[in-house]
């Protein structure tokens, strides 16, 4: 949720947005988007299957995979 203020003035309005943060969601996601995807069964298996074998999480495994998407792309390891 956003909290709004219009300024008023000559030559109309600004509107300036501060962004409000949501109660609802807990402070470690605050800030932060879902990035998700459609797959076959097998494939979320084998995923939780894994990270069970590695005593991690499929959220760990993705952002491992995404580091090293972005590296072999010439990007940061931001994820």
């Amino acid at each position: 949720m956003k909290t709004v203020a219009i300024l008023s003035g000559e030559g109309g309005g600004a509107v300036e947005t501060t962004p409000k943060p949501n109660p609802l969601v807990p402070p470690s996601r605050q800030g932060k988007k879902m990035i998700s995807g459609h797959f076959d069964k097998a494939v979320h298996r084998q995923l939780k299957m894994l990270a069970i074998e590695r005593d991690t999480s499929i959220q760990d495994l993705l952002r491992e995979a995404l580091n090293a998407l972005f590296e072999r792309n010439n990007k940061p390891p931001i994820a």
